[in-house]
């Protein structure tokens, strides 16, 4: 799966979802972070699913309807959680990532809602 993490997304979870497999970019290493709407709309073109800690992502495709092709929010999970907890979201909910659903995981529930696009 093509997946960009968010700059707020601790630089472990890079190396493990590439050690799983998955192609994976960091907005930390773009020159500047250009915003929630740039990165969403640069993920959408090129198929990847959006990595991050922040809701924002979620209103701008929820509230706003910018598309986009899959969110995943981790939300409290430590930077040394991270990275296991999106290799399991992203295991356990590809076919529903593919299809540009958004996966909300926090250590004691996942919540998937499924696209409106």
């Amino acid at each position: 799966m093509k997946v960009l993490l968010d700059s707020c997304i601790a630089g472990s979870v890079a190396a493990a979802l590439a050690a799983a497999g998955h192609d994976v970019e960091r907005v930390a290493n773009w020159p500047g972070d250009p915003g929630d709407e740039v990165i969403l709309a640069k993920a959408h073109q090129a198929g990847q699913v959006v990595i991050t800690l922040d809701k924002d992502f979620g209103e701008l495709a929820v509230v706003r309807g910018h598309p986009h092709a899959g969110l995943v929010r981790l939300v409290g999970f430590r930077a040394g959680e991270q990275a296991a907890a999106a290799v399991a979201v992203l295991m356990k909910y590809e076919g529903e990532l593919a299809a540009a659903s958004i996966v909300t995981a926090d250590p004691d529930r996942t919540r998937v809602r499924p696209s409106t696009q």
